[in-house]
């Protein structure tokens, strides 16, 4: 994944910062938008986590991992074994099928798949 340096929603400058800027006891490493603060974590080699989100997105995508997490867990299957399973649902890469990398409908077809799937499905 490409470190951001332009923001995808205003266009403003993107700097490596933490939470700090947005919380006062935050410590995690960001990459923050100097102008409306969206912002998207990374790892410890600097690396980002997903793509730059807004304050909307990051909320959906909360949601997403909420129930997603729920459903793979009540299934009994393992985080990859769960992720094989959303990639191939989505017809996606299984590389590319992390809800960090995620919009808005994409999290809501997430979401969906998860509350519709008959429960204790065999893993992909």
């Amino acid at each position: 994944m490409e470190i951001p340096s332009i923001c995808r929603y205003c266009g403003g400058k993107i700097i490596k910062s933490t939470t700090r800027a947005l919380y006062p006891k935050g410590r995690e490493p960001i990459y923050l938008c100097v102008n409306c603060n969206a912002y998207v974590g990374c790892y410890p080699d600097g690396r980002p986590m997903g793509k730059v989100a807004n304050t909307v997105l990051r909320l959906k995508r909360q949601e997403t991992h909420r129930i997603f997490d729920q459903f793979w867990k009540n299934q009994g299957w393992s985080r990859s074994a769960a992720y094989r399973w959303l990639a191939r649902s989505l017809n996606i890469p299984e590389q590319d099928a992390h809800i960090g990398l995620m919009e808005m409908d994409e999290c809501e077809r997430v979401i969906r798949l998860c509350l519709t799937q008959p429960k204790k499905r065999k893993a992909a």
